[in-house]
């Protein structure tokens, strides 16, 4: 395991002209245990790097917290089976924790796996205040930066990425996992870390459009949540709710527009 997210381990590479052992980067997935005021909260599968960010977007992306400030992360605890993160909120948070409280893990950081019933599974997603738009242009610059921003996937070929523009399209901040959910919580735990107005721009993901990303786009405030892939229609449920400008299959100069096409000017 290593705090770059990849580790070298030795292979045979078949083909027709022969056999050969080799070596390759793989990408590092563990569990990494989320703890609440001395309380298991969820297990996520997760690469190992930027866990502070993740630590602090999965809980601003699962409404435990308000904001930055609310939450301490208190220690690391490493052991040979994964990481522990132990962090402390406020007591009037109690009540967020005891509903959204998990204790099945949650694999490829799976946000609603382990939920006790369907009510607590899918929420109602906050509307989006901001009122930005931007332009087609700018998604396409944006997305065509980020493979080069992506090193972690170029050396595994394992993981994903999510990043977010300004209305430019310049990428500000990207993060990667081997969880799709992973990686939009550390880029939302990052962006709240280093001050970015979430408001004032867009994220774009290399994965499907899930309800789960859906959602934590939305309660991170972000207006437009473009996806390399397709959405699903719980995605496009709560993109309606939320004012989620809702984008699927963004590559290649193309896109399809599922929600609030106001938001994606030509």
């Amino acid at each position: 395991m290593s705090r770059e997210g990849a580790s070298l381990r030795t292979l045979q590479r078949r083909s027709t002209a022969g056999t050969n052992d080799a070596q390759d980067q793989v990408a590092d997935e563990i569990p990494v245990a989320l703890h609440y005021n001395g309380t298991s909260f969820a297990v996520l599968m997760a690469t190992p790097c930027d866990l502070a960010d993740l630590a602090l977007g999965f809980s601003l992306s699962e409404a435990l917290i308000a904001d930055a400030g609310e939450l301490r992360i208190d220690v690391f605890e490493e052991s040979l089976d994964g990481i522990a993160i132990r962090m402390t909120v406020p007591e009037t948070r109690a009540e967020a924790l005891a509903n959204r409280g998990r204790n099945l893990p949650g694999y490829g950081g799976c946000g609603v796996c382990g939920s006790a019933d369907i009510e607590s599974a899918l929420r109602t997603p906050p509307r989006i205040e901001s009122t930005t738009s931007i332009d087609e242009a700018a998604l396409h610059r944006a997305l065509a930066a980020l493979h080069a921003r992506q090193p972690l996937n170029a050396a595994t070929g394992a993981t994903h990425a999510a990043g977010f523009a300004d209305g430019e399209g310049e990428l500000l901040l990207v993060r990667e996992d081997v969880g799709r959910h992973n990686a939009l919580d550390k880029l939302i735990g990052g962006m709240a870390s280093a001050g970015i107005d979430a408001g004032n721009g867009f994220a774009i993901v290399t994965s499907r459009a899930s309800y789960e990303l859906a959602m934590k786009t939305a309660q991170a405030g972000i207006p437009l949540l473009a996806a390399i892939s397709a959405p699903t229609t719980l995605a496009i449920a709560v993109a309606g709710s939320a004012s989620l400008c809702l984008i699927g299959f963004a590559r290649d100069g193309h896109c399809s527009v599922y929600a609030h096409p106001q938001r994606l000017l030509r």
